[in-house]
């Protein structure tokens, strides 16, 4: 891969990765509501994640699920299950998680998802499908399809890694503000509903 083509893969990775989406949104709730240490293990599943899909896709997983339409079905249904449940346990949390984990008021303050959630959830994140075929279709190399899915993917988990630190990081930032219970609730809520409503393009 040249210079130009990989500087215009970092840039496909950065823009992809730092926009909105369930992945982020999820960790800018989880930043505001259990703080950056304990939303770090999140923030490497979803890196660990999505690098293992890019390498599932440049191998061939595209083309089992366009071979097996079903499986493909089954996938948008678990994956628009698990994101609604996601989305519920975001918007029911009640009260923000101290240094030690405890709730720092009344109510239930939950978990943050582990790694080994957050990495799973990629496979069934819907923007992270799309950016993973956009990213195999456009950069990767028909005469080197495996090592080209290596470089796709370490660009990718370079790149992907501080964007998304970046959102739980300001989730961070407001636990401030959101330390009224009245605020942190519309907060919770807000992130529930924006969550849910990144299914729209699957269901479009």
């Amino acid at each position: 891969m040249s210079w130009e083509s990989l500087l215009a893969l970092c840039g496909y990775a950065f823009v992809t990765s730092v926009t909105p989406g369930p992945s982020n949104f999820m960790l800018l709730a989880s930043g505001a509501n259990f703080g950056f240490a304990r939303s770090l293990p999140q923030v490497l599943g979803i890196t660990a994640g999505f690098k293992a899909l890019l390498l599932g896709m440049g191998l061939g997983l595209g083309a089992l699920l366009a071979a097996f339409p079903p499986l493909h079905v089954g996938l948008k249904v678990a994956g628009g299950g698990y994101l609604l449940y996601l989305a519920w346990r975001i918007a029911t949390s009640r009260a923000m998680a101290g240094p030690d984990g405890a709730a720092a008021g009344a109510g239930a303050a939950g978990r943050p998802l582990t790694f080994l959630e957050s990495a799973a959830f990629q496979w069934i994140n819907p923007k992270a499908w799309v950016v993973a075929a956009t990213a195999m279709a456009v950069h990767a190399s028909p005469d080197a399809p495996v090592s080209s899915a290596v470089v796709i993917s370490a660009a990718f988990a370079l790149v992907n890694l501080p964007s998304v630190s970046a959102w739980a990081a300001f989730g961070l930032l407001l636990r401030g503000f959101l330390s009224d219970p009245v605020r942190l609730k519309c907060f919770n809520l807000a992130m529930g509903a924006l969550l849910a409503a990144t299914l729209w393009p699957l269901v479009a």
